[in-house]
């Protein structure tokens, strides 16, 4: 699941993400398409994949995808002899090349799609399985447990700030439950563990949440501490270390069974956690087209939305793209990932 922490600060919103690379792109045929009723011979699509796990393992995985995607376009009226993926150096180098032109697609999370939005455009955000939950209210939480996955897909996961059983952390989550708000103080004298600074569900997005709410942000928080895994954070949660951790909001499903078996709590995660805050949508990874492309074009985008459609809705496809914890993907705008670009600004700012 790409709830995992982005590796890149200058990619926030994360997470966790996928694999790029620059390629040239050279076609035959009219670069009109589609568009102009011509020939919709392509010689050459290049996509790449940002390296959010090893570059060969990405490679070897996404072969099959040269093979279904030529399928599938066919079957929208384009016949690709080559499609070349690659795996990119690093996110930057991903967002840049569909800045350029040298990468017609690009599997980029959304916090390197709004980096790089001047050259580059959203077709897709990926999908997998939503939650019973998904209210920005945390009581309903509280009251709906436990969390479970549905049949649905969703384009967006939120990041939770997760109350453990600690007397601090019991006393804020009946705080809570009882319908009353949560000061700055009640949060301030808090022990918090977080993620790193460039983790979308760890850190950015519940600095959103603070920043709504308190005009503040998790570095203003006087006693937090940072880990190095959501595991170690849990752990921290369940041995009382912590009173309070910010974590995807499928988590504590993630640590349900290491929450009594590992981290030797009697009771359930779900007895003896709640949830604080509820942070905005973060939305997944996108498949995005450059601008700036040789042979992009209006039909050309259309065609390629369709096939991805298509492919994630497939057998093969699935296999494909399950290394990114995709399930598979649906249209996206470039408004969808408005609460990025906060983010973006926000970290900008806590730089300075």
């Amino acid at each position: 699941m790409f709830k995992k922490v982005l590796r890149f600060a200058g990619v926030l919103g994360l997470g966790l993400a996928l694999t790029a690379c620059a390629s040239d792109t050279s076609t035959t045929g009219s670069k009109s398409g589609a568009d102009s009723g011509a020939s919709k011979s392509i010689d050459k699509l290049s996509i790449g994949f940002v390296p959010s796990r090893d570059p060969e393992e990405i490679v070897s995985a996404t072969k099959p995808l040269k093979d279904l995607l030529k399928k599938e376009m066919k079957k929208q009226g384009y016949s690709i002899k080559d499609v070349d993926i690659s795996v990119g150096t690093s996110y930057e180098a991903v967002g840049e090349s569909l800045s350029s032109g040298t990468l017609d697609v690009g599997f980029i999370p959304g916090g390197t799609y709004v980096l790089y939005d001047d050259g580059a455009e959203v077709l897709l955000a990926a999908t997998r399985a939503g939650l019973s939950n998904d209210s920005e209210d945390p009581v309903k939480w509280n009251e709906n447990k436990p969390t479970k996955k549905t049949d649905k897909q969703a384009a967006s996961y939120r990041s939770l700030l997760i109350a453990g059983p600690s007397a601090k952390g019991q006393a804020l989550g009946k705080k809570i439950n009882s319908g009353e708000k949560l000061t700055w103080d009640d949060l301030n004298s808090a022990s918090w563990s977080v993620m790193s600074s460039s983790s979308s569900a760890g850190y950015i997005y519940p600095s959103l949440w603070l920043k709504d709410h308190y005009k503040k942000n998790i570095s203003d928080l006087k006693h937090i501490v940072q880990a190095d895994s959501y595991g170690s954070s849990m752990a921290r949660l369940a041995a009382g270390q912590a009173d309070i951790m910010v974590a995807f909001a499928d988590a504590r499903m993630d640590y349900e069974k290491q929450w009594q078996k590992e981290y030797g709590r009697k009771a359930s995660i779900w007895d003896e956690t709640n949830v604080l805050g509820v942070t905005p949508p973060i939305y997944n990874d996108t498949i995005s087209v450059s601008k700036n492309s040789k042979i992009m074009n209006a039909g050309l985008k259309k065609a390629l939305s369709q096939a991805f459609v298509n492919i994630g809705k497939s057998e093969e496809g699935k296999k494909v793209i399950a290394i990114y914890a995709h399930e598979g993907y649906k249209k996206a705008t470039s408004a969808d990932y408005d609460n990025a670009r906060e983010a973006q600004k926000l970290v900008k700012a806590a730089a300075k």
